[in-house]
């Protein structure tokens, strides 16, 4: 299945049914009166998080949704049938913008979580609603409103506890592809991995899910090479793996790049926790791994971790420290939901 992660929509609401000027006309019965119905009310068009979806594909073969209208009213004080509502079946984790690309409607995080998109216009009132002591026989009606037609935007950020990042080739989809199932692909040759992959990875007895993205290059903001549109599907992670090429001329550089771009990204996406592992160390000696594990010590201010996911050498560890990033992260969360309002007089 081809991924998709933006994707616009056209939607329309159902118009309300006319309301019906109507009179009772019957045999023996000398005073009918009004007996016209009210319209139906129009459709609502709604987005729901379903379970089971992970692309927008679906919104790239078909972009028009329209509501049915309510059905207008009838003799008899009959009312006119109400038009069906539109469901937008949505992966967990789509955004709904409104034209501009800017402006958030909604965020769908949970399965079954809806959102009311366009509301379907009311029916209008028949002329029995206008029978009073003083107007017995009124020949008015009201037509059934207008619904609501808009153009909206649906992005995809997938929902994952971790999120790598790393220049082209510096082994993210290796180091996934060593640690879960998933399969992404992997050659010798820069951005093989071309939309965001997602594998579940198992330390200790416990699972996460990673989500690995195409590689970051120097003006990536300025939509060089795959951009930074991918960016959006690590923002809700609770902790970024930073891989680095260890065998690169420069460590120091890589690792500038990739904080240079998360910091013109913006989104507070450079303020979440790291954890900068030195990869390939498979093809270093002694010498070279403590040289590049230094230098990149002294860039990134912490702790390095040394890494390869060829030869499977410091995986655990590295895993082990995403894992209690994420549940500090997890610990912290709760406790804010747990810490009670201030109390008011």
């Amino acid at each position: 299945m081809k991924f998709l992660d933006l994707a616009k929509v056209h939607i329309r609401s159902g118009a309300g049914g006319n309301g019906c000027i109507s009179f009772r006309r019957e045999k023996y019965v000398e005073y009918g009166g009004p007996d016209g119905g009210d319209g139906g009310r129009g459709g609502d068009v709604w987005a729901e998080a379903v379970d089971g979806l992970n692309t927008l594909i679906d919104f790239r073969y078909q972009q028009h949704f329209f509501a049915k209208n309510g059905q207008g009213g009838m003799g008899k004080q009959r009312s006119g049938r109400a038009g069906d509502d539109v469901v937008l079946r949505v992966p967990v984790g789509t955004e709904v913008l409104e034209e501009d690309q800017d402006t958030v409607i909604a965020d769908l995080t949970e399965v079954g979580q809806r959102v009311l998109l366009a509301k379907g216009g009311n029916g209008g009132f028949g002329n029995l609603h206008f029978k009073t002591s003083t107007n017995q026989a009124p020949r008015i009606a009201n037509p059934g409103q207008d619904g609501v037609e808009r153009a909206l935007w649906l992005r995809l950020k997938l929902i994952a506890d971790a999120g790598l990042l790393g220049l082209p080739n510096a082994g993210k989809s290796t180091f996934l592809a060593a640690t879960s199932n998933a399969r992404p692909k992997i050659a010798d040759y820069p951005f093989t991995t071309l939309h965001p992959n997602l594998g579940v990875v198992g330390v200790d007895e416990t699972e996460f899910v990673i989500a690995d993205i195409p590689g970051l290059i120097t003006g990536a903001h300025e939509g060089k090479g795959v951009g930074d549109r991918f960016l959006g599907h690590v923002e809700r992670c609770a902790v970024l793996l930073h891989l680095v090429d260890g065998t690169a001329d420069d460590v120091t550089v890589d690792y500038r790049t990739i904080i240079h771009e998360l910091e013109a990204y913006g989104g507070h996406l450079a303020d979440k926790p790291r954890v900068t592992a030195l990869n390939k160390i498979d093809a270093l000696d002694d010498a070279e791994r403590a040289e590049k594990a230094a230098a990149l010590e002294a860039a990134a201010g912490g702790p390095v971790l040394l890494m390869s996911g060829v030869s499977r050498e410091g995986l655990t560890q590295v895993l082990r420290a995403v894992r209690a990033e994420i549940d500090a992260n997890r610990a912290a969360a709760h406790a804010a939901e747990a810490e009670p309002e201030p109390w008011h007089p």
